[in-house]
């Protein structure tokens, strides 16, 4: 007996997995950056990358991520970091869309699979970095091990800026804004500015070695991830000025 035909509708097709950059297109040399959408009841196909450790941040909705035989559930905000050529597969039992944000990075070694809930560490004043303007939320800390990934979110204020200007030797970073709207400049130095004007919610910005990248919220909060790839550290823990906004600008 002949099999019947499946109608597929346009809001109804699965999981879709959209590549935005590999290092070599944003100027960086470690880190790649995608975003899957899921709408109800969709499925991503099982992957794996080798060679590479992923972090992934829940932007909208929820989701089940499985990794092996273990499976996370994510809320909005949460992250979850996948080891080194680990296989998994996400999938949306929920009845809104969900859409999360994939960020890799060469990795050498395989760490433990680890699951960063937003609703525990907004409570944890010790994943918490209050400056002027703006908190700043350890997700994925350098006490979770990992070769070169460190992630988090800032939460600006309205009317607030990133201070003061600094950059990096040994860290690359991308910037994702998943709230409100604002703008961006990543620069060398002012005399080769450049303006990146207007970001907005899904945009994502690349920051190469040696780079300043101060954010400016508007007349909204703005949220943002920043995801780092190189030496693992954060600048207001390793730079004490940071915190209290006392240098001209910081090289670290």
């Amino acid at each position: 007996m002949a099999k019947p035909g499946v109608l597929f509708r346009h809001a109804e097709t699965g999981a879709s997995y959209i590549d935005r950059f590999q290092p070599e297109q944003a100027n960086l040399e470690f880190l790649s950056f995608g975003e899957y959408s899921l709408p109800p009841a969709g499925k991503t196909r099982p992957a794996s990358y080798p060679g590479l450790e992923t972090l992934l941040f829940t932007w909208q909705g929820s989701a089940a991520v499985h990794v092996g035989e273990a499976t996370y559930s994510l809320q909005t905000y949460d992250v979850l970091y996948i080891p080194k050529g680990a296989e998994y597969a996400i999938s949306n039992s929920a009845a809104s869309p969900a859409k999360l944000f994939a960020t890799r990075a060469p990795a050498e070694n395989v760490h433990p699979t680890f699951h960063s809930k937003f609703s525990d560490i907004r409570k944890d004043e010790k994943r918490i970095r209050h400056l002027k303007g703006k908190d700043v939320f350890m997700m994925f800390d350098v006490s979770e091990p990992a070769d070169k990934l460190v992630a988090g979110y800032t939460f600006c204020e309205p009317f607030a800026r990133s201070w003061p200007p600094h950059n990096h030797t040994d860290q690359e970073e991308v910037y994702v804004f998943i709230k409100g709207h604002g703008a961006m400049e990543v620069y060398e130095s002012p005399e080769t500015l450049t303006f990146v004007r207007e970001v907005g919610e899904g945009d994502a910005v690349s920051i190469p070695f040696l780079n300043y990248h101060p954010v400016f919220s508007q007349e909204a909060p703005l949220e943002f991830i920043w995801c780092i790839a190189g030496a693992r550290y954060w600048v207001g823990d390793k730079n004490k000025d940071f915190m209290h906004g006392k240098a001209a600008s910081i090289t670290t």
